[in-house]
C-alpha cells in the first residue's frame, strides 16, 4: 500500500513540533528551580525569610519534583504522555500564579510544592513523547538536543529572571513562569499521543516508599542548621529516609509489575547513567543556589548582572551536549562521565576560591569549565538510561532520568543550602554579639537580614562582617560538593563500561549504551 505524500510530508513536521514542544517545556521545569534562585534576595527583604526558609523555597519545588516523577512516568505511559504533559503544564502555571498574591515564606513554600507536582508529570512526558515519536537512531539525536535544553534551561531561567528584575519585583519570575507554562499548554494539544497498553495496577507502595526517603532526606538536611546535625529530629528524618530506602528496594523485589525494576541498576551503563546525572545536578544547583546569593550581595551585582555572570556556562553546554553521541560512540561511555565530572569537581573547587572582592575573571573561567563538563557527561549519562529500558516502558525510563536529576538536584540545594547556613551563623555569631536581641536574631537569620541591620543601625563593619561569614559559608558548601563530585567520579570510573570494541563489518550489530537496542533486561527475558 502506498503512502500518502502528504503524510510523508507532515510526518518531519509533526516530529520537529513535537522537539520543539518538549525541549521548551523541559527548559521551563529547570528554569523554574534556577530562576528563584536570582530572586532570593528580593524575596528575603519582603518577605522576611529566614536563610533556611530561602531554601525551602527553592527545594520544595525539587523535592515535590523528585518525589512525584517515578509514578508519574508509569502513569503516562499507561493513560497517555500528552495528557500527562497538558495537566502537568496546567497545574505548573497554577503553582506558579499563586506566589503573585501571598506575602508569607509558608505561602510561597506551598505554592512551590504545587508547581513541583506540575513540573513531575511534565519532565517524564517530554522524554517519552520523543523516544515514542523518533525511530531509534534519530532518536538518540533528538535525546541529546532535549539534554541540551534541560541543561541550558537553568542558565536561560537566571538571566531571565534578572531581565524581569531590572524592572518589576520577584513576583514577575513567577508570573513570567506561569504566562510561558500557558503558551506551552495551548502547543502541547498538537503534540501526538502515545501511550502503552498495561493492564497492571500502578505501584502505590512503591511510590509512597520512595517518595518518603527522597522526603525524609532533604527534609533532614535542610532543617539541620536550625535544630543540629545531632537533634532527634534530623537523626530520626536521615535513618527513616534509609529505611523508606531499603523497603524500596525490597518491596520492587517482590512486586509483580514494580514501578521500577531495580535489576536495572545491576547493568553498569544504566547505573552509571543514573549515578552521573544525581552528581551532575546536584553539583550544578548547590553551585546556582550559592553563587547567585555571593554575586548580588556581596559582589553587589544587579540581578541581571549576575544572570549574565553565569551565562558563560551555557555555551559549552549547549554545542557538546549535542556532539556528544557523537563523541561516546568513540570514546565510550566510561572516558566521556569521568572527563566531564572531573572538569566539574574542578571547576567548583576554583569557583569556592572566590573572595568578598570581586574576581569575576576568575569565576567565568570556571563557569566555563563546569558547563564543559556538564555537557561532556550529560547526554551520554541520559542515554545509558533511556536505552537500557524496554521502548514499552520508556515512560519509567524517562522518570527515573529526569528522577535522578531533581533528586540531584534537590540534594545539591539542600546540602549547599545547609552548610551555607551553618557555616555563615557560626562567622557571623562572634560580631552580632554586640546587638540587641531583635537585630542579633534578624542578623543571624540571613545576609540579606544582616545588611538590612547594618543599615539601619550604620554599622559598616557589621555589614563587612556578614559578608565575609558567608563567603566563608560559601568555601564550605563549594567544596563538599567539589568533594562528593571527586568521589563519585572515581567509584564510576571503576563501574562504567568503557569503549565500545570496534565489530567486522559482516558481524550484526550489538546494541550498547550508547545506541539504541533491546535493553539487557528484556534480553534476559527472552531466554527465561
Amino acid at each position: 500500500m502506498r503512502v500518502p505524500e502528504t503524510a510523508v510530508r507532515s510526518r518531519p513536521l509533526r516530529q520537529m513540533w513535537t522537539l520543539t514542544v518538549s525541549c521548551l517545556a523541559v527548559a521551563l521545569v529547570m528554569a523554574a528551580v534556577a530562576s528563584l534562585t536570582t530572586a532570593l534576595p528580593g524575596l528575603a527583604g519582603d518577605t522576611g525569610a529566614s536563610q533556611t526558609q530561602l531554601t525551602w523555597i527553592v527545594d520544595a519545588y525539587t523535592l515535590v519534583l523528585a518525589c512525584a516523577l517515578l509514578p508519574a512516568g508509569a502513569v503516562g505511559d499507561r493513560y497517555g504522555r500528552r495528557d500527562l504533559l497538558v495537566i502537568g503544564l496546567a497545574v505548573l502555571a497554577a503553582g506558579s500564579a499563586l506566589p503573585t498574591v501571598v506575602t508569607s515564606p509558608g505561602w510561597v513554600i506551598a505554592c512551590r510544592a504545587v508547581s513541583g507536582l506540575g513540573a513531575a508529570l511534565v519532565m517524564p512526558a517530554t522524554l517519552s513523547i520523543l523516544t515514542a515519536e523518533f525511530p531509534p537512531r534519530q532518536a538518540s539525536r533528538a535525546v541529546g538536543v532535549w539534554a541540551g535544553f534541560a541543561g541550558a534551561g537553568a542558565v536561560l531561567g537566571i538571566l531571565g529572571a534578572g531581565v524581569l528584575l531590572q524592572t518589576w519585583s520577584w513576583r514577575a519570575v513567577f508570573a513570567a513562569t506561569a504566562i510561558l507554562a500557558l503558551l506551552l499548554l495551548a502547543g502541547a494539544f498538537a503534540v501526538p499521543p502515545s501511550r502503552e497498553p498495561d493492564t497492571q495496577p500502578l505501584d502505590v507502595p512503591g511510590a509512597a516508599l520512595s517518595a518518603t526517603a527522597i522526603g525524609l532526606v532533604v527534609f533532614g538536611m535542610i532543617e539541620a542548621p536550625d535544630r543540629g546535625w545531632d537533634s532527634v529530629l534530623v537523626i530520626g528524618a536521615l535513618s527513616g529516609a534509609v529505611l523508606a530506602a531499603a523497603g524500596f528496594i525490597l518491596v520492587e523485589r517482590r512486586h509483580r509489575a514494580p514501578l521500577l525494576d531495580v535489576r536495572l541498576f545491576t547493568e553498569r551503563a544504566f547505573g552509571t547513567g543514573a549515578g552521573s546525572l544525581v552528581v551532575q545536578f546536584l553539583a550544578a544547583f548547590g553551585l546556582f543556589f550559592v553563587v547567585m546569593q555571593h554575586l548580588q550581595l556581596v559582589w553587589n551585582y544587579s540581578p541581571l548582572d549576575a544572570g549574565l555572570a553565569l551565562t558563560p556556562l551555557a555555551v559549552p553546554l549547549v554545542v557538546v551536549a549535542v556532539l556528544a553521541p557523537w563523541l561516546t560512540e568513540r570514546l565510550g561511555l566510561r572516558l566521556m562521565t569521568c572527563t566531564g565530572l572531573g572538569l566539574v569537581a574542578v571547576a567548583l573547587v576554583g569557583v569556592a576560591g572566590l573572595g568578598v572582592e570581586e574576581d569575576y575573571p576568575r569565576l567565568a573561567v570556571f563557569i566555563i569549565m563546569f558547563g564543559l563538563g556538564l555537557g561532556i557527561s550529560a547526554t551520554p549519562a541520559t542515554a545509558a538510561i533511556v536505552h537500557g529500558v524496554p521502548r514499552a516502558k520508556q515512560g519509567v525510563a524517562s522518570a527515573v532520568n529526569d528522577a535522578t536529576r531533581e533528586i540531584g538536584a534537590a540534594l545539591g540545594i539542600a546540602l549547599a543550602g545547609s552548610l551555607l547556613a551553618s557555616g555563615y551563623r557560626t562567622g557571623i555569631m562572634l560580631d552580632a554579639a554586640t546587638l540587641s536581641e531583635p537585630d542579633r536574631t534578624l542578623a543571624t537569620d540571613s545576609l540579606t537580614a544582616a545588611l538590612h541591620v547594618a543599615t539601619t543601625q550604620a554599622d559598616p563593619a557589621l555589614a563587612a562582617a556578614a559578608r565575609r561569614a558567608f563567603t566563608e559559608g560559601m568555601h564550605d558548601s563549594l567544596l563538599t560538593l567539589a568533594a562528593v563530585t571527586a568521589t563519585a567520579t572515581i567509584v564510576l570510573a571503576l563501574r562504567a563500561p568503557g569503549r565500545p570494541r570496534a565489530k567486522p563489518a559482516h558481524a550484526p550489530s550489538t546494541p550498547t549504551a550508547e545506541t539504541p537496542g533491546p535493553s539487557a533486561l528484556d534480553q534476559s527475558r527472552s531466554t527465561s
